[in-house]
């Protein structure tokens, strides 16, 4: 009994380590591509964009970025293969720098959606191999933690282009320097993979043998899973995508330019303040949690596109609350309720649903925008109070035939 207790501490021990260390690689990957990502809407519109084609660029990328986590999800759980998708999916960061080379914004287009693409193959390995260790302590704390350092990055790399674009008057030089944490993302995933090979063996062994062979038989998810994907798509399509709050700081002139990556970063800064309030307040009541996403994405569309420079700027603190709850709670959900033998596609279904409603809300937000910042918060508002009554039906249907949760050690 001793003995067990002490390999219950060790192993949770390594697991912390783990996320630590992921959240390492995490922090120089957003460091990487949301220090661009500050600028996109911008730097779209330097180049000759519309708010139409920035919310549709931005949109397919994230589409993109999410939709192909599918593919990689499926391959995870078939083969295991953790590491190669992280590599070859943090080797597609130097797609960043060459945006500093794109002389039209339909090149750098292509260069964000190779970009987009490179999260969306790594992402669901990430995600698996983090479930692992969040299981050892606490999904809701264990995503959480990953969040704050991953967000430290997100905080860094916004102030870089800050310094670029004053020191410039432009975004090159900022895209340029990104070479370096792009770099320093792969040599750590390298690192990494040394010391963790099989990240797969953290996770809990006490399991239910026989439930975990009858799950692997079934070829279906469970029913509340879908009303849980309903819920994600609609919410995340009222949800505003950054670079179209951030074209409307740019045409409005509430914001001067140089600062637009400046509230980017104090965004990071609020979702990583979010990711460790909502990852403790999930391990407390669950999945009810998720409520706090459309109560908190309807105001974010009111000041978002308002006419005053302070409620801007409670607005981007907003987004940054709204995205540490995506973040962290919506895939503590999916290693919570379901087996580690369809995680990997668990979580490629999730973010396919994820990306697909960005890539239509920003679409829609974008072309709505030309027309009236009015539209675009009322649709943004009627997305989320769907979102919110999917969510009461999905409460009662977890209530009534829950998925069964995975124990804890």
């Amino acid at each position: 009994m001793e003995r067990s207790r002490q390999d219950q501490v060790i192993l949770r021990g390594l697991a912390y380590r783990f996320i630590i260390l992921f959240g390492v690689i995490s922090a120089l990957g957003d460091m990487t591509y949301e220090g661009a990502r500050s600028v996109y809407g911008p730097y779209l519109a330097l180049l000759g964009a519309s708010a139409a084609v920035v919310g549709l660029v931005t949109g397919l990328g994230e589409f993109l970025g999410y939709a192909l986590r599918l593919v990689s999800g499926y391959f995870i759980d078939r083969t295991k293969g953790y590491w190669l998708v992280a590599i070859l999916g943090y080797g597609m960061l130097l797609a960043v720098p060459l945006l500093g080379l794109a002389s039209s914004w339909w090149l750098a287009a292509v260069f964000i959606m190779l970009e987009r693409t490179g999260k969306a193959i790594r992402s669901p390995g990430k995600d698996a191999m983090l479930s692992h260790a969040t299981r050892r302590v606490g999904t809701g704390i264990g995503f959480g933690l990953h969040e704050v350092l991953d967000q430290i990055g997100g905080f860094i790399g916004p102030l870089i282009f800050t310094a670029t674009i004053a020191a410039t008057g432009g975004y090159k030089r900022g895209f340029i320097f990104m070479t370096v944490p792009a770099l320093l993302t792969l040599a750590v995933v390298f690192v990494a993979r040394a010391r963790f090979p099989h990240p797969e063996t953290l996770e809990t062994q006490e399991r239910d043998t026989a439930g975990e062979k009858e799950e692997k038989g079934k070829s279906r998810f469970p029913r509340t899973f879908w009303f849980y994907a309903a819920f994600i798509m609609v919410s995340v399509a009222g949800f505003v995508n950054f670079p179209i709050l951030a074209f409307h700081f740019k045409q409005s002139h509430l914001i001067p330019e140089a600062q637009i990556p400046t509230l980017y970063a104090a965004a990071m800064g609020a979702d990583a303040l979010m990711a460790l309030a909502i990852g403790k307040f999930y391990d407390r009541i669950g999945f009810r949690s998720l409520i706090v996403i459309p109560v908190l994405s309807i105001p974010l569309a009111v000041l978002g596109f308002s006419q005053s420079r302070l409620l801007i700027v409670f607005a981007a603190l907003l987004w940054g609350l709204v995205m540490g709850a995506h973040e962290t709670i919506m895939r503590a959900v999916i290693a919570d309720q379901i087996p580690v033998c369809k995680r990997g596609a668990a979580y490629g279904v999730f973010n396919t649903v994820y990306g697909l409603a960005i890539l239509c809300g920003s679409a829609v937000m974008g072309l709505l925008y030309e027309r009236s910042t009015a539209l675009v918060i009322g649709f943004a508002s009627i997305s989320e109070l769907i979102g919110l009554v999917i969510f009461l039906r999905y409460v009662r249907l977890q209530t009534l035939s829950p998925c069964t949760p995975i124990r804890r050690p």
